[in-house]
């Protein structure tokens, strides 16, 4: 559960791919694309990187601050969306290379996917010893589970999620775990 809890949490990654099944737009390509990108951190933080990395301070500092930068840049940009709400809907469709790009961009440039995935999930797993890959497969099936069910309950839902309204509320609460994770990356 508590590798669940981190890979479900509100953030970039989970809003684009909200976002993505709502537009109905290479949804299956979102989900493929960010549960391995998760299966492949959560391999490497059980595996041992976050062990390592752990033991250097300095690079724990500068990953938890500029987590915390990017997670009140992305937290901002919620504000300002929850304050000016539109309907969800793309001018035009964006080409399954440029969603590709995207997807990425936003798992693989977010420090926080490192922090939680790789360091705190990789700290989580090594509790369990030699049965650490037990707990790391499961992770990884809550992954797949997650993202499967988020980006084809969009899908499902894309009709009342889309109003302005119901992204409004949307915004507001990514803007408010964002900060809420912001704050908890500089004070821990």
């Amino acid at each position: 559960m508590s590798g669940l809890g981190l890979i479900i949490a509100i953030g970039a990654q989970n809003a684009f791919v909200l976002r993505q099944g709502i537009r109905r737009e290479h949804v299956a390509t979102v989900i493929a694309v960010c549960a391995a990108a998760d299966i492949a951190l959560i391999a490497v933080g059980t595996a041992g990187v976050g062990a390592l990395v752990s033991s250097y301070p300095t690079v724990l500092t500068v990953i938890r601050w500029l987590g915390a930068g990017y997670l009140l840049w992305f937290a901002s940009g919620a504000l300002r969306s929850a304050l000016r709400p539109t309907a969800l809907v793309a001018a035009a469709p964006a080409s399954r290379g440029s969603v590709l790009a995207t997807t990425l961009a936003l798992t693989f440039l977010n420090p926080h996917v490192y922090l939680d995935t790789v360091l705190l999930l990789g700290t989580l797993a090594a509790a369990y010893e030699d049965h650490r890959w037990w707990f790391a497969l499961g992770a990884c099936v809550g992954s797949v589970v997650w993202f499967t069910a988020l980006g084809l309950g969009a899908r499902a839902l894309s009709g009342p999620l889309s109003s302005p309204s119901t992204w409004r509320v949307i915004d507001a609460v990514v803007a408010v775990v964002m900060t809420v994770l912001a704050a908890r990356l500089v004070l821990t």
